[in-house]
């Protein structure tokens, strides 16, 4: 059975149909959920010393200079030891790569698979959060800098309608929260615009860093519909589209959320 507070949103927001991003005053009133949050979780987004994801950070250093695989080589081996040259990266991505959408956890398991010979990593792993996080930390400040492309544009207007179309019991779309309804508050906490700036994140109601495909999860599973498989090129389209959305905002990488 529904609660009240579930049926009364799936009812109103049934009635308002989605609206289509891409307006000049919509980019120029995005932010980030992080204007959102109390000073106190600010804090510890800011602080290098209260920012629990900078352990998985730390993690991530050490697995990118650990040798692994058949081939016995680390992924410093092609990179640098530092990870310096993965400055701006993360901004690009997804992309386009070999003719496939590949997200930043994705293309790390092509290249253990690859230029390792090495399993890939599970997706929500320690292992692999700390290898993405590590990478897209070396970003943190640039504009996220997706554009449309031939390549993409497909994939691109399917992570559109994705984001569009009503699903679940609930009968709800992303963009009915997090366009229309932005800014609102849903059960005492104000309804974020959903741009995906600090991924992955610490998220305290999870006292764990996850992924935007977690978090996307999160949402398909509260309005009841089926979710999509992590590493799946619907999970990739979504995220294209988000981070498109999100263009020109920084990257806030390793990001902190209630």
């Amino acid at each position: 059975m529904k609660s009240p507070l579930m049926y009364w949103l799936g009812l109103s927001l049934a009635l308002v149909s989605p609206m289509t991003f891409g307006a000049d005053q919509a980019v120029a009133s995005r932010q980030s959920s992080y204007a959102l949050m109390t000073p106190e979780n600010k804090a510890m987004q800011d602080d290098p010393s209260l920012n629990p994801a900078l352990f998985w950070v730390m993690d991530g250093r050490s697995l990118w200079q650990e040798k692994a695989g058949q081939k016995q080589v680390a992924c410093a081996s092609c990179h640098g030891d530092s990870g310096e040259k993965m400055r701006g990266v993360a901004t690009h991505f997804p992309k386009i790569i070999h003719g496939k959408l590949q997200t930043l956890e994705g293309q790390i398991n092509q290249c253990r698979v690859g230029q390792q010979q090495a399993s890939p990593l599970a997706y929500e792993s320690k292992e692999l959060l700390a290898l993405t996080v590590f990478v897209a930390s070396q970003s943190k400040g640039l504009p996220i800098a997706i554009k449309q492309t031939p390549q993409n544009k497909g994939d691109l207007q399917q992570g559109q309608e994705f984001f569009n179309t009503k699903m679940g019991q609930l009968n709800l779309s992303c963009a009915q929260c997090h366009q229309e309804r932005a800014g609102l508050k849903l059960g005492g906490s104000f309804i974020p615009q959903g741009h995906p700036t600090a991924y992955p994140i610490y998220r305290i109601e999870w006292q764990n860093l996850g992924s935007l495909q977690r978090r996307l999860r999160n949402c398909m599973s509260g309005v009841r519909a089926q979710q999509f498989e992590y590493g799946s090129l619907e999970m990739a389209q979504l995220e294209l589209y988000l981070m498109w959305r999100a263009r020109g905002m920084p990257l806030e990488t390793p990001g902190v959320r209630p």
